[in-house]
């Protein structure tokens, strides 16, 4: 039986591990474009949340690092910083930028759909937080791999005229957020 598009076991077969994860337990590697990297804890690594609303991840930063403006769809997440400090912020839909430098054992509040980010300023020191979501699934849209990393791609007249640029410009940037062979 499928409940949410997910798998609903009968209760005679469900066990502590449907219920339970490490996953969230070690940093993750962050050596890759933006110097982050988000670790899920939703209903596809824990089967027993579906149907109740909320999962969790882990983001880690590198020293510089960076989760890049994206949204989620189905959900508002809450940040705890592990450690470290970030500068934090979304966009409201009056095109408002609510922005705050948090730190170890702050938390800051993304709503539901808006674009935000999060950034690690600091050049020397790792950072991390714990992410809750209140969805089993929240869905992430990251702003630049849609724009610039589309499979098939958008056309480069299109982001030239929206962004104001030339079409080099976008064909660099698109260059450079192509995955890595």
């Amino acid at each position: 039986i499928l409940v949410n598009g997910f798998t609903c076991k009968p209760a005679t077969n469900v066990t502590a591990a449907d219920f339970s994860s490490n996953i969230l337990a070690k940093p993750g590697a962050t050596n890759n474009t933006f110097g982050s990297l988000v670790t899920a804890a939703n209903v596809q690594k824990i089967p027993g949340l579906n149907t109740l609303g909320v999962s969790l991840a882990r983001i880690d930063y590198a020293p510089g690092g960076i989760n890049p403006p994206h949204t989620h769809p189905r959900a508002t997440e809450i940040v705890f910083v592990l450690e470290g400090q970030l500068d934090v912020g979304f966009i409201t839909t009056a095109n408002v930028l609510i922005s705050k430098t948090i730190v170890k054992g702050e938390t800051f509040v993304f709503p539901k759909g808006l674009v935000h980010f999060q950034k690690n300023n600091n050049g020397y020191e790792a950072a991390s937080v714990i992410s809750a979501f209140n969805s089993q699934l929240q869905g992430t849209v990251n702003v630049p791999l849609t724009l610039f990393a589309a499979t098939p791609p958008v056309a480069d007249h299109v982001l030239a005229q929206t962004f104001q640029i030339g079409t080099k410009e976008v064909q660099k940037i698109k260059a450079k957020l192509a995955p890595k062979k």
